[in-house]
């Protein structure tokens, strides 16, 4: 059970942390009115909050370690856990206006406990006691601007459908055995300059189902954060961001709360694709562990 406890950050800091960065960029101020404007990178264009429009095409790899030696459950080094999960989001935009993205969502897990080393995630060996791997669930999703005169704030709803049969197996914990509908919500403002852009997060996860099949059913996670992020040209973007998560008891009998802090950079690899590298630290919490996450992302927009 403790595992279970431990390896829910994993999820909640993924969902939080699979966010993309980026701000429009405007022309120089410096620059005479009668030069040519300079074309926007996608990282400038694309924020979590802005849509892609129609006939377009937006798919998002997203790659999550996260590893402990450290919990709220006991004092001193424990024996290392490593929690591997890679999300796939594919999205197209369909109506006018930029207002409505569909697509869905793919989880593939991959866990090792036991002390081995945090790279064993990428064994896949299923070793009894020690390790399990899989894809974990599926996620309608739909993406829209509920305001059309506020496009830079959106909201993100997927309904995340469980494929495991056990969440967990001699010993080994995989991922959670429940239903769980989720809604992020997105805002950006961009400071005069064009340089640096504050953007926001709440992720909602309402989790349900019978208590008997998942640790997580009956209880409400709430995650805000927020993101600073600085831009020294259209191509590259650094950041720096907090995260705090709260998990509500609506009849589960388990709750938990983490803050974490970190930061990354993002890079305009070419025209359509970016690639972004992420770092997250727990810094305090309740029921969990207090590791560390290595996020490394690839977006290509067409």
């Amino acid at each position: 059970m403790k595992s279970i406890k431990k390896y829910i950050v994993a999820s909640a800091v993924l969902l939080a942390t699979s966010v993309s960065f980026a701000q429009e960029e405007m022309e120089d101020k410096k620059m005479m009115s009668s030069e040519p404007e300079q074309e926007k990178s996608n990282i400038q264009q694309y924020t979590p909050s802005k849509l892609i429009g129609k006939g377009q095409v937006d798919i998002k790899w997203f790659n999550n370690l996260y590893t402990q030696t450290k919990s709220t459950f006991s004092d001193g080094k424990e024996p290392r856990q490593t929690f591997f999960t890679s999300t796939l989001e594919a999205y197209t935009g369909v109506g006018k206006n930029k207002r409505w993205n569909v697509g869905a969502i793919f989880e593939f897990r991959s866990n090792v406990i036991g002390d081995r080393g945090a790279l064993d995630v990428f064994k896949f060996d299923g070793e009894d006691t020690t390790a399990r791997s899989g894809l974990t669930s599926i996620a309608p999703s739909v993406k829209f601007v509920p305001f059309k005169s506020v496009s830079n704030f959106s909201i993100q709803s997927s309904f995340f459908i469980p494929l495991v049969d056990n969440e967990t197996e001699n010993g080994v914990f995989l991922d959670q055995k429940g239903y769980t509908w989720q809604n992020r919500f997105f805002y950006d403002y961009t400071f005069p300059g064009d340089k640096w852009q504050l953007f926001t997060e709440l992720n909602s996860e309402l989790n349900f189902g019978d208590k008997a099949d998942s640790f997580a059913n009956n209880s409400l996670n709430l995650t805000p954060g927020v993101f600073l992020s600085y831009f020294p040209s259209s191509k590259f973007t650094v950041l720096a961001l907090v995260q705090h998560s709260q998990r509500i008891d609506l009849g589960n009998n388990f709750t938990q709360d983490f803050t974490a802090a970190g930061g990354g950079v993002k890079y305009q690899l070419t025209n359509a694709l970016n690639l972004e590298a992420l770092y997250t630290n727990f810094l305090r919490g309740n029921n969990t562990g207090l590791g560390q996450t290595f996020n490394l992302g690839l977006r290509v927009i067409l």
